[in-house]
């Protein structure tokens, strides 16, 4: 069974080595995350050759996505790594000080925090876990009182209730980053803490001069977001709905409602979408997952979304392999109760401006009528496959291109599978052939199967997809 729903997998210290990815690749990963906030670029560099051994290997392609740390807006160090502070205890976060914290203050990595806050700010530290009210803000020092006590150690997060902390979204290392990850040409730039599509321009730009040819993915969250969300998709390529900071700053009970409003929005503005943060926590340290993560997965798949993303599971976890092949097992069982798809209103009341746009729509509709084993797009960009990918067409789609960057792109596209593939011939129905040939030699279709298959008239060129066929495998003289 060909799996719908992609699996990005965070790489760290339990899944560097060459041996362990390929388990991780043949248990279901699709794309993997470098997470920017650790290493230096030689180290990123190793990893991605690294990455694209171990798949080369696997005989699969595996995208890259190159995670910025955005800004840090955290705590300094303490003279002993951590203190517990108690409820009604004050506590002083100090953006003036240098040295090391101790039971009374804290330095800032932020040191706008004093200006951003006022008398009866929340502040919430360490993902949620400890909760801090603002009794005054003098000079560089903001004193609080502590509402919800706890351990805080080293350089935890800080966030403010609703959102407001005005840190840029691109920082210093993150433009330095932007160079290193069009260096190792990663295929999806992921920006963090972005507050507005113009966060997201800005990091294009800087890519492109970088001479990087990224999909541009943005983080969803910051409470900000939330009300600049519309734009902030148009500018991007993709979204994360990033739950981790997202439900610290608007709390718990909004992300799961949030989540399905971020995915349906991002689908229908032809956008990607991942859903990230927690989904199999308990397996860092146990074999199997949790009722409640399992529910929880399957509902991500349910709402739409691309892809599921891991983070410590596979990056500092003790069952990486284990916590894939979970998660692959929980997609498949989803997908097969996913709502059928001929009902998607889109294919009958959307107006097309583009022809390869109506080309992909038309392959889906013809798809959904008629009993089609699989929808073949010849592609040079990807685009055809990405439209085909908006709407759940219950076939799979293979997007057959001579580009490895197109196939290491579409890895993260729903439904889609990159196949390697170049005709021999600029003749359109030789082209067409030497296809359907690529594809029973993979085992992908049989003789009698039904396919729809699109093209370009010219073909080698991006969009000018503007042709579409449906075949019967095998049946050469009447096509």
């Amino acid at each position: 069974m060909l799996r719908r729903t992609k699996i990005v997998a965070t790489l760290g210290p339990a899944s560097n080595d060459q041996k362990v990815l390929e388990q991780m690749i043949r248990a279901g990963v699709d794309l993997v995350r470098m997470n920017f906030s650790h290493g230096s670029a030689q180290d990123h560099m190793k990893r991605a050759e690294t990455v694209r051994a171990a798949a080369k290997t696997c005989g699969r392609t595996v995208g890259i996505l190159a995670d910025l740390q955005g800004p840090k807006i955290r705590v300094r160090k303490f003279e002993n790594d951590k203190i517990i502070l108690n409820n009604g205890d004050t506590f002083i976060l100090d953006a003036a000080l240098d040295g090391l914290g101790n039971q009374q203050r804290v330095g800032l990595d932020y040191k706008e925090l004093p200006n951003d806050v006022s008398a009866g700010t929340v502040l919430l530290l360490n993902d949620g876990m400890l909760e801090f009210n603002v009794t005054k803000v003098k000079g560089a020092q903001v004193i609080c009182k502590v509402v919800r006590g706890g351990v805080l150690s080293n350089n935890k997060g800080i966030n403010r209730k609703g959102g407001g902390l005005t840190a840029p979204a691109l920082t210093e290392k993150d433009k330095e980053d932007i160079k290193t990850a069009a260096l190792i040409k990663a295929d999806y730039l992921a920006v963090s803490f972005p507050r507005t599509g113009d966060d997201m321009r800005l990091a294009r730009d800087l890519m492109h001069a970088a001479g990087g040819k990224s999909m541009l993915m943005a983080k969803i969250e910051r409470a900000e977001a939330i009300t600049a969300l519309s734009d902030i998709i148009d500018a991007s390529d993709a979204i994360m709905v990033a739950r981790g900071d997202l439900s610290v700053e608007v709390g718990d009970a909004a992300v799961p409602g949030l989540q399905k409003r971020m995915i349906k929005m991002a689908r229908a503005k032809n956008r990607l979408v991942i859903t990230a943060t927690q989904m199999m926590e308990s397996m860092i340290t146990n074999p199997i997952p949790t009722r409640a993560e399992v529910s929880d997965v399957a509902n991500a798949v349910l709402d739409g979304t691309d892809a599921v993303m891991l983070s410590a599971e596979t990056a500092v976890g003790d069952y990486p392999v284990e916590t894939i092949e979970a998660m692959a097992r929980i997609c498949l069982k989803a997908e097969a109760e996913t709502e059928d798809r001929a009902n998607d209103r889109r294919t009958t009341e959307q107006k097309f401006t583009r022809i390869d746009q109506s080309i992909a729509m038309s392959a889906l509709f013809a798809a959904s009528h008629l009993k089609v084993k699989a929808i073949v797009a010849l592609t040079q960009s990807g685009s055809t496959p990405l439209w085909m990918s908006r709407m759940n067409a219950g076939v799979p789609i293979f997007a057959m291109t001579p580009l490895s960057e197109t196939l290491s792109k579409v890895t993260l596209f729903s439904g889609v599978h990159p196949i390697a593939f170049k005709s021999s011939s600029k003749d359109h129905d030789q082209a067409l052939r030497d296809a359907e040939e690529e594809l029973v030699r993979l085992k992908l279709v049989e003789k009698g199967d039904l396919m729809v298959m699109t093209i370009g008239e010219a073909i080698g060129q991006s969009g000018h997809t503007n042709t579409m066929k449906i075949v019967k495998v095998g049946d050469h003289h009447k096509h």
